[in-house]
This record gives structure tokens, C-alpha cells and sequence, in this order.
């Protein structure tokens, strides 16, 4: 049996799920980041437009009552991929998702994972791994109480820490 998604466990999460993101770009070969790319700008009006299958994921938990974070560690200046995910961030806050950005420089004290990391009901850890060039290869779960406990603190930390998304504006 392979890891369970990250939308199957948020499914089934019943009180808190924290997101840590702390690359500065994940797959280049996104269609969202080329139409991006082309210029395509979404219009939060269009919400059809825009939608997909996650963010039902997502604003299904938080109808069911469950909070839904996600911190995300970036360099400044941002990459373009950053940029892009900035811009399509929206998305996410209309799901029900609440979202704080940190950039590095801030981070030198924290005692940071090594991986991005979702954390379910404060028990269930799914790491994620990604190669060099940012593509997804493989998912981790982990239940081990001192990891657990770590990735709790780690969150914590930079959450404690983070710019709301609707405060946080792009280092040119």
C-alpha cells in the first residue's frame, strides 16, 4: 500500500492541518505556473475559472470545522516561481486556507526540518521530498512522537513569526 495523499488525509482530518513549504520552487512543469508564465492572470470575480479539485478538498475540511494552515519560508528577492505562487495564493484563502509567508533571512534561529511537511491532527506527519529541479518524488508518512513533535514546534515557530498573505507584499 502506497502513502495516502495529502487530500486523502485532509479528508479524514478531524481538528488541524499545518502546511511548512520551504522551497523555493517545486514543479516547473505546472501548467498553472506556464499559463502563468504566458501571462494568464486569474480573476478572483471568475471563480469557475480558477477552482479545482484541491480547493474543494480543502474547503470541505474547514466546512467540517477543521483549520487548515500553510507557512511558506521564501528568499527575497523571490523566485518566479514564488511570484507565481503568490499570485494564485488567493485561491487558497477563498478555500478557507489561512496562509503566512517568512522570509529566510528570519528563519537563522529556527530549528527548521529538512523537508516540507504536512501535519495532520497533530499526530500524523506526511513528509514530502522533491528533487533538485523542485519535481515531487515520493511521500513519507511519519508518526514517531520526537519528529512529530519537532515539525509541531517548527510550524509553531514560523507561523508565530509569518506575514499573513494579505499583508505580505513581494521584495522586489
Amino acid at each position: 500500500m502506497g502513502v495516502p495523499s495529502p487530500a486523502d488525509l485532509l479528508g479524514s482530518c478531524s481538528r488541524v492541518a499545518l502546511h511548512l513549504e520551504m522551497r523555493d520552487g517545486y514543479d516547473l512543469s505546472d501548467p498553472m505556473l506556464a499559463r502563468w508564465r504566458s501571462g494568464h492572470q486569474a480573476d478572483p470575480a471568475d471563480r469557475e475559472s480558477w477552482w479545482r479539485p484541491w480547493l474543494t478538498v480543502v474547503s470541505d475540511a474547514v466546512e467540517r470545522g477543521v483549520l487548515v494552515r500553510r507557512a511558506r519560508i521564501v528568499s527575497e528577492p523571490v523566485s518566479e516561481y514564488i511570484r507565481f505562487e503568490y499570485d494564485v495564493t488567493f485561491t487558497n484563502v477563498a478555500a478557507g486556507e489561512e496562509i503566512r509567508w517568512l522570509p529566510r533571512r528570519q528563519t537563522t534561529d529556527l530549528a527548521l526540518p529538512g523537508n516540507d511537511f504536512w501535519l495532520f491532527d497533530d499526530a500524523t506527519l506526511l513528509v514530502n521530498h522533491f528533487a533538485g529541479d523542485g519535481s515531487f518524488t515520493g511521500g513519507e508518512l511519519v508518526t514517531d512522537p520526537a519528529t512529530v513533535a519537532l515539525c509541531t514546534s517548527a510550524f509553531a515557530a514560523v507561523w508565530e513569526r509569518g506575514v499573513s498573505h494579505e499583508r505580505y507584499r513581494l521584495a522586489a
